[in-house]
């Protein structure tokens, strides 16, 4: 306020030197009396051509640093006298660095005069738009940030950018800190997301709402492009060696390298690829943690690039054991069977480790009219099976159940062949048996003669 009378002192003293003019009074055109004009005063008039607009609350002005302490900047505000920055006020969003002396800075007015008689200030709130609309920019732009974890919940972790908080989801973690719990606890994968609290990640904007303050980040977003490129040295159809990193209900993860341009595994460049449970192993799996578990060593070949996924078989570096189906199994055999699973549309049968079939519940309810699929069958019991078809491409093989009277036959046919293979046997074994004693009858006969 003093900076402002002395200014207003100095430009009275400059008028009072000039010559000032003073209106003629107004004549009387008729016979009321007309109000007479007022002539502004030197201060009036002073103020007339030299208008100043005092800030209010929420205006922004730019100040110049005077002092600088940990808790406090003292600004100069010009005609405005000097401006007081206090605590967390003093924070910027858009990270401009310590200030110093001398230093110009835009600030946020949020009190005209504090108790002491400052105007009070926040460099905060001054670069909250700007940090907004920044962020907005990065967003569209597709920019890598760099920005450092704060806290975390079981979703995911709380970050912040241009001093503004923000949301990383656990789903859009990169690989390598996507916390992969196989029994899915959320405490287990609390404690994996805070051991990254503190850590300095690099993540794209994926989505803001300035009105809402919401802001969501994508760690696997930052990662995309380097993956990509890691990704390339790859082609359908490679071996790879790695590590599973990670089982899930539909299929285990692993994580392996590609070979740097000396040949040596290049363990800085690791990506993930996914096995599907289809492509575990050759048999029918409910649970990929009966296969392999996390740690494991494994080989798998590559079958699938998209983008930064891969597809992985391991099952496609194991030998197919439908390629001896036809040899141990034929269309008509009986075989003895343990049922895997019953569901509405019938049951999977295991004829042995690796071979499998699918009994029609329609097959089954024929041969056994007024009977429930789970009447007849329980799962993990074996039964006896008749073979109706084998397709060894389509790893699929077609059964119905056995019936009692069936089976009887069955084992009769089975009795019957034996015992004319045994008669069949003999006949040959006496046969043989008689042949040293003709020709040795014949020899003699010969000798004779």
């Amino acid at each position: 306020m003093n900076d402002i009378l002395s200014k207003l002192a100095t430009e009275v003293d400059k008028l009072s030197d000039e010559k000032t003019t003073i209106p003629a009074p107004i004549k009387k055109t008729d016979t009321k009396t007309a109000p007479e004009e007022k002539i502004p005063s030197f201060m009036e008039q002073l103020l007339l051509d030299n208008p100043i607009e005092f800030p209010a609350v929420g205006d922004t002005v730019i100040g110049t640093v005077l002092e600088v302490s940990s808790s406090e900047i003292y600004l100069d505000l010009g005609p405005f006298g000097t401006g007081l920055v206090l605590g967390k006020e003093i924070k910027d969003g858009m990270g401009s660095g310590k200030l110093k002396l001398g230093d110009k800075v835009s600030a946020t007015v949020t009190d005209l005069e504090n108790e002491d008689g400052y105007i009070e200030l926040s460099i905060r709130e001054a670069s909250y738009e700007k940090a907004w609309e920044d962020i907005e920019k990065k967003r569209d732009a597709g920019d890598k940030v760099k920005t450092k974890v704060i806290s975390a919940n079981k979703g995911g972790l709380l970050i912040e950018i241009n001093g503004i908080a923000g949301f990383l989801p656990v789903s859009q973690l990169s690989s390598k800190n996507y916390p992969r719990v196989e029994d899915g606890d959320k405490n287990k994968i609390l404690n994996l997301l805070k051991k990254l609290v503190g850590k300095e990640l690099e993540v794209c904007v994926l989505d803001i709402d300035r009105e809402a303050e919401k802001l969501i980040a994508s760690e696997k977003a930052a990662q995309s492009d380097r993956d990509k490129e890691t990704i390339s040295n790859f082609r359908v159809g490679d071996v790879i060696s790695g590590e599973i990193s990670g089982v899930v209900d539909f299929g285990a993860f692993v994580k392996f390298s590609p070979f740097s341009e000396n040949g040596e595994v290049n363990e800085k460049e690791k990506v993930e690829g996914l096995v599907h449970i289809s492509e575990l192993a050759w048999q029918l799996i409910e649970n990929p943690r009966t296969i392999v578990k996390v740690g494991d060593k494994v080989e798998a070949k590559i079958i699938g690039i998209d983008n930064d996924k891969i597809s992985l078989s391991i099952r496609a570096l194991q030998a197919d054991p439908w390629t001896q189906a036809t040899d141990k199994y034929k269309v008509g055999d009986i075989a003895t069977g343990k049922v895997h699973k019953i569901n509405h549309f019938g049951a999977f049968v295991y004829l042995d480790n690796d071979i499998h079939g699918l009994a029609h519940i329609s097959e089954m309810l024929d041969t056994h009219p007024g009977k429930n699929i789970n009447d007849l069958i329980k799962t993990g019991d074996d039964y006896s099976w008749k073979i109706l078809s084998i397709e060894p491409r389509e790893h699929r093989m077609g059964l119905t159940l056995v019936s009692n009277k069936e089976k009887l036959a069955e084992e009769m046919k089975e009795k019957k062949a034996k015992k004319e293979k045994a008669e069949k046997e003999e006949e040959k074994m006496e046969e043989d048996a008689e042949k040293p004693v003709d020709k040795k009858a014949r020899k003699v006969k010969k000798e004779k003669e």
